[in-house]
């Protein structure tokens, strides 16, 4: 049998050879360097090959009889039990096996004994785990989420998802070739005695005192697992060996099993241990007896939270001696009837899920069968993976709320031209665009109308400005009523663009469209005193100097008709009254029929002009609305579609 021991093993310095007196050899079990020296665990083999014992806390064989032979030794050579401190303790667990735990006395005084040779195996470092390309794309893509998410979640949302991607690089970098498996339960349960059988010696203390684990303890099946244990926080004097045997070793070579203390022990450390060791192990044995198996903080605090981790987790029914008959089956069915309810996948019919077994580590009942399922699951190597790809399953379901949304999102044109025409509106583009039009009109009335009408109209003008001159927000409440158009559309823009967005998005981009809006009125009136009317009057058309050219040969004709009148009234010319009344009537008939044309012909340009002037007016509007709120607004948007792409690549979609 391997000794198990955590004591310092020391070398005296009159020890001259490699075997004592009865033969014996001593060598360190744990293959890592740090297991063979100080705190190395020593196994004691016999001259003809097999295991022999050695005393806990010694590191050596004594004998029998000698000078300085204690009376605890006297004892243990009789087989009579020894007292200690702590009670009695038979010759089996006093000697060389002390139980798996402390020695719970170290003798005062060295004998002169034969000399023990301890021997180190320099294990080459195992293969660091890989992972298969998928994982590998499911993690790169939870980093790039977790990246992009970080200006806009709050580190606590955050928190899981990092710490997934820390533990998966962390257990990358360790070995691939060993299976962590944790033995979980509730007190009473008999997970010590299981962990003991399964080891094939005594390692965990088992009593009737509560809680009996007090600390987690890892027993490995080969080599090379050292930076695993370490990564759980076990120290070297809570690490065992199993059983030396080459039919254990071959079935689960690679396993590194963990005792855990009590998850419902009164002890707050001891829960903290299990929660602790359960994030980092590669997959656990739950152990559930016949009483407690339906245990309410069982199922709401570890089994329904670990559902997704079903194809990483045994659940082994203990105790199945103390029923009697069929009972056995009817409790294992209404326990497969509560893990289902968990909504754990159940591994029957080959389908992937969580193993159910039923035994007794007392009677060994059953436990062929839970070693033959956990060698295949260790010799698959593929618990790692699986633990880490379920871990990645469980934060982004539990981020699900903030990336997943039900409904389309974005901006439409629609929004987008209702946004840009609610700021033309509130500069007024369709009333600047009238007073331009109206503008334009009256210039080409000043210019192809009859003198006395513009000598009228210069009348006007002078009591009065000119239309289409006036700015186009003269008063303070105008100024008020633009500015709460330009609000109530920045606030109509946010709530069309948030519409269906998880809430930390949405709340995103409603703060980016308040930060555009800050200083957007100013900027509009800006743009609009730009953008507005030319200074001076409208262009006129090429037809004008025609049209102003007949208006001033009709007002001549008046004239001359009128001079003509007037001479051959005083005696000047000859009496004629036709061609002078002829000349007359076609001017004052011509000036007014003129002017109607050229208004006529007028009505096209200005109403182009007027169009023009809106356009211009509207497109600085929707250019200063753009740069300022939907271009914001749409980089939030474009964020939220990144993050969303790379959402569906955590969760194995497109």
């Amino acid at each position: 049998m391997t000794a198990v021991t955590d004591q310092d093993h020391t070398e005296q310095a009159g020890d001259a050879g490699p075997e004592n007196a009865e033969g014996t050899v001593e060598e360190p079990v744990e293959g890592d360097a740090d297991m063979g020296g100080k705190d190395g665990h020593t196994r004691v083999e016999s001259a003809s090959g097999g295991p022999a014992r050695a005393e806990a806390g010694q590191g050596r064989k004594r004998e029998d009889s000698g000078p300085g032979r204690t009376r605890e030794d006297a004892a243990h050579a009789r087989g009579e039990a020894v007292e200690t401190p702590d009670g009695p303790v038979d010759a089996d667990s006093a000697g060389g096996w002390d139980d798996g735990l402390i020695a719970r006395r170290v003798t005062a005084e060295t004998e002169q004994a034969a000399a023990v040779e301890v021997r180190g195996t320099n294990a080459p470092p195992a293969a660091p785990l890989a992972y298969d390309a998928p994982l590998r794309s499911r993690l790169d893509a939870l980093r790039e989420l977790v990246g992009l998410s970080r200006a806009r979640l709050d580190s606590r949302t955050l928190a899981e998802a990092g710490q997934v991607l820390d533990e998966a690089a962390a257990r990358r970098r360790l070995s691939g070739q060993h299976t962590v498996v944790a033995i979980a339960g509730a007190t009473g349960s008999g997970k010590s005695q299981l962990f003991n059988t399964l080891a094939g010696v005594a390692i965990s203390e088992t009593g009737v005192r509560r809680p009996t684990t007090a600390a987690p303890i890892a027993c490995s099946w080969s080599d090379g697992s050292a930076s695993l244990i370490e990564r759980l926080g076990i120290p070297p004097r809570l690490r065992r060996r199993p059983l030396q045997s080459a039919e254990s070793e071959a079935q689960l070579r690679g396993l590194v099993l963990i005792d855990l203390p009590d998850h419902d022990s009164a002890a707050v450390q001891h829960r903290e241990h299990v929660d602790r060791i359960l994030a980092l192990v590669d997959a656990v044995i739950w152990v559930v007896d016949p009483e407690k198996y339906a245990d309410a903080m069982l199922h709401e605090r570890y089994l329904r939270p670990m559902a997704g981790h079903a194809e990483v987790m045994f659940v082994v029914l203990n105790q199945v001696d103390r029923l009697p008959g069929e009972a056995a089956e009817q409790v294992l069915d209404d326990l497969r009837r509560l893990l289902d309810e968990d909504g754990i996948a159940l591994g029957e019919y080959g389908e992937p899920g969580a193993t159910v077994l039923a035994l007794s580590a007392l009677t060994g009942d059953g436990i062929g069968e839970l070693r033959e399922a956990l060698g295949q699951f260790v010799a698959e190597r593929g618990a790692p993976a699986r633990r880490i790809a379920a871990d990645v399953d469980a934060a982004a379901w539990r981020l699900r709320p903030v990336y997943a949304t039900g409904r389309r999102t974005g901006l439409s044109e629609e929004a987008r031209d209702d946004f840009a025409a609610r700021l033309a509106d509130a500069v007024g583009a369709t009333a600047a665009g009238e007073a331009a039009e109206r503008a334009w009109l009256r210039n080409a009335n000043r210019a192809c109308g009859t003198p006395w009408l513009r000598l009228w109209r210069w009348y006007q003008d002078r009591r009065e400005p000119a239309t289409g001159r006036l700015p186009l927000r003269a008063h303070p409440d105008e100024e008020a009523t633009a500015r709460q158009r330009v609000e109530q559309a920045v606030r109509t823009l946010a709530d069309r663009a948030s519409a269906g967005l998880p809430a930390p998005w949405a709340q995103a981009v409603r703060e980016a469209a308040v930060r555009g809006s800050q200083g957007l009125p100013e900027a509009l009136d800006e743009l609009t005193a730009r953008a507005g009317l030319p200074p001076g009057r409208p262009p006129r058309p090429g037809w004008w100097p025609a049209a102003v050219l007949a208006q001033a040969s009709m007002t001549l004709l008046q004239i001359a008709g009128g001079l003509w009148l007037v001479g051959q009234i005083v005696g000047v010319m000859a009496p004629n009254l036709g061609v002078p009344v002829l000349l007359m009537v076609a001017g004052i008939i011509g000036g007014p029929l003129v002017e109607w044309s050229c208004r006529m012909a007028a009505r096209g340009p200005a109403r182009r002009y007027g169009v023009e002037a809106e356009r211009r007016l509207r497109e600085a509007a929707s250019g200063c609305g753009r740069a300022r709120v939907l271009d914001p607004v749409a980089a939030e948007l474009l964020r939220y579609r990144e993050v969303r792409e790379q959402y569906g690549r955590v969760v194995g979609v497109g």
